[in-house]
């Protein structure tokens, strides 16, 4: 193989594909990224770890077809340092490395076996359902962050994406609370689907529209393995195996208190407290008649207060959160306007847009010590 191309265009590739490369596995190749030119095709490059894979467009000039799997991490601290505009890529098979010239500067860098870096799954037509990038892009963006990140608990690191008829839903959760949001499209689907998705790998698809301009993000769902493609980009993961939890049955059918809220004043003030709600100590919320006090203490480094109006009614009321989860709920809502669903201290707290009710976080509380 040997191929010139554009310095900055290889960096920028190359950024995104290295995000997907594997920093632990015993498999060599895993860290790598392919570079791939291949009679017949168009040449990119590709990375995975097995769970995620990514295959990237590479405009080149190519002189000789071939492939290279390279250090992944290596290659992008190279490509990055270069001054100059044009790079030049050459396999030397008996060195058994790959000769990079850009400008007067020159690396040789020893090959990874092409062997190891395991095939992509391809879209596959027959699954394949066509949805609008921005309705996707926002539903993943607002249910995203409450997927767990702990992986003795597989199923609950993914995030449940359906689509049929015109709706597409995702739901999350890591058992202390939930977020669902459905979003009304345009345009009915051609096709339907039902997976548990890593949420790595729907970050990573976000991180890429930001990118790669696109309108439309394609779905194929196979067996065990769905694929994305987003305009040029080919983004593959595997499926989690497994229940996900019926969620329905954790939202309450009805609440004692409902608070029409300020969602921008609310959440400011739950940001200002939460600075002195450290290790551990829970954001505490007090209703009284017409206000809400926000407070939290931390035992040798202080405590914080601020109160405001609400439309509450009724006895006095007070209940604990979490301060990074209630955060997290607040800034998913985006309309001007929030509903605050409560029941008792020791039920879950539900934060609802006001219109339609598209968007329910749920968040289990803390029990406080008086």
């Amino acid at each position: 193989m040997k191929i010139s191309l554009s310095t900055a265009e290889f960096l920028a590739q190359l950024q995104t594909v290295t995000r997907v490369a594997s920093t632990r596995s015993a498999v060599q190749a895993l860290s790598g990224v392919m570079l791939s030119a291949p009679e017949g095709a168009d040449p990119e490059l590709r990375a995975t770890d097995m769970d995620i894979g990514l295959r990237a467009p590479l405009r080149c000039e190519v002189q000789r077809h071939g492939s290279a799997v390279l250090p992944a991490r290596l290659l992008l601290d190279v490509i990055r340092s270069l001054a100059g505009d044009e790079t030049s890529l050459e396999v030397r098979s008996t060195e058994q490395d790959v000769e990079l010239i850009c400008g007067s500067a020159t690396f040789h860098l020893r090959l990874l076996r092409a062997e190891d870096f395991p095939s992509l799954p391809e879209p596959t037509a027959e699954t394949r359902i066509v949805l609008p990038a921005d309705a996707f892009v926002q539903t993943v963006t607002r249910v995203s962050r409450s997927a767990s990140r702990d992986e003795t608990r597989p199923v609950l690191t993914g995030i449940l994406m359906s689509a049929s008829g015109q709706e597409l839903r995702m739901v999350a959760t890591d058992s202390y609370r939930l977020s669902v949001k459905e979003t009304q499209l345009q345009q009915p689907l051609q096709g339907s689907l039902e997976a548990n998705v890593p949420a790595r790998a729907l970050q990573e698809l976000v991180r890429i529209s930001q990118q790669e301009a696109s309108d439309e993000v394609a779905v194929s769902v196979g067996k065990n393995q769905v694929v994305f493609e987003l305009g040029h980009m080919v983004l593959s993961s595997r499926l989690i195996d497994g229940q996900f939890p019926n969620y329905r049955q954790l939202l309450p059918e009805s609440v004692e208190h409902e608070l029409r809220l300020a969602t921008a004043e609310l959440t400011d003030v739950v940001r200002r407290i939460s600075l002195l709600a450290l290790k551990n100590a829970p954001l505490r919320l007090s209703f009284s008649e017409g206000t809400l006090t926000v407070s939290a203490q931390t035992p040798d480094v202080g405590e914080a207060s601020e109160a405001i109006p609400v439309p509450f009614r009724g006895e006095r009321f007070e209940i604990g959160f979490n301060p990074e989860f209630l955060r997290d709920g607040l800034e998913s809502v985006e309309s001007d306007e929030l509903l605050l669903k409560l029941i008792s201290p020791l039920r879950p707290g539900l934060i609802e847009s006001p219109e339609g009710g598209d968007f329910v976080y749920l968040i289990m509380p803390i029990r406080l010590n008086v």
